[in-house]
């Protein structure tokens, strides 16, 4: 779960600094990114309620 947890903190890192770039500095090219970046946090949070249901149930 740490692990999940690590890899959910990274992914909103680039998130956030794709977001800034399009939005503070108008980088064009950082929507798509920030885009892409949401799609994967979308991944690895399904995944963390998967494994916290789980380890609740222990």
């Amino acid at each position: 779960m740490n692990d999940l947890f690590a890899k959910i903190t990274t992914e909103f890192e680039t998130f956030k600094n794709e977001y800034e770039s399009l939005m503070d500095k108008g980088v064009k090219a950082a929507g798509p990114r920030a885009r892409k970046s949401t799609l994967e946090l979308e991944k690895l949070l399904k995944e963390f309620r998967k494994v916290s249901v789980e380890e609740s149930k222990k």
